[in-house]
């Protein structure tokens, strides 16, 4: 009687993905659509699957700096990091409107030229040649830049530029990030977050994107299955 009771009390934790991903659904959202006002949960919903996964794996190496997700993964296996980043990347949800800072229309002006057309004479290469054409993101490991908060884009490009965030060598992010100056982070920052995303947010397949990448840009390897 009293183990039915207790079970009766606290009843079994029901064995689902969604139950496994409230770790992560409590900062990015019930489907990952990110927390609104934070730069520091984004979106996930929607990401590549290689992308999502290959950044839990950095948390975990800690070539990604966040305390509280490096803890929260700190002890998870492959196969459930494969599971996560499966989930979230499966979810489509709305975006919503992001709150953009006021910047003169020649900061917007030189945030789309980069984006669209980069800046040769410092050696950026456009977002557009990495990110997607639609800049939605191209699978399987290149994460769109549409949705995004201003803040969470400047944060990041800031981490590449501080080494607090890194990845695979020679890390082609930071390499780009190192060439830009604080104002073009902003520029680029405030016109991407104020662009209405796309009726389509889905990332492009592989085959759909025509430009090469920079000879110096090194993909990583998504550990998912096609």
């Amino acid at each position: 009687m009293e183990a039915q009771a207790a079970v009766a009390t606290h009843p079994p934790v029901p064995d689902t993905i969604q139950q496994r991903a409230m770790a992560c659904t409590s900062c990015h959202g019930v489907h990952g659509e990110g927390s609104a006002g934070s730069e520091g949960a984004p979106r996930l919903a929607g990401k590549p699957a290689g992308y999502l996964l290959e950044q839990l794996r950095y948390f975990q190496k800690g070539q990604r700096k966040h305390a509280a997700m490096e803890y929260v993964v700190r002890q998870l296996d492959l196969a459930y990091l494969r599971e996560l980043a499966e989930y979230f990347s499966s979810q489509q949800v709305p975006y919503r409107p992001q709150p953009v800072p006021a910047v003169s229309a020649q900061t917007l002006q030189r945030g789309q030229r980069l984006v669209e057309h980069g800046d040769p004479g410092i050696g950026v290469p456009a977002c557009t040649s990495c990110h997607g054409s639609r800049l939605t993101g191209v699978q399987p490991m290149m994460p769109g830049l549409m949705g995004l908060s201003y803040d969470y884009i400047a944060t990041e490009l800031t981490s590449w530029r501080t080494n607090t965030r890194a990845a695979k060598e020679p890390y082609c992010m930071g390499i780009v990030a190192n060439r830009m100056r604080e104002t073009d982070v902003a520029a680029v920052a405030a016109w991407l977050a104020s662009r209405e995303p796309p009726a389509d947010m889905h990332p492009i397949p592989a085959s759909a994107q025509t430009e090469p990448l920079p000879g110096w840009c090194v993909m990583g390897e998504s550990g998912v299955d096609p």
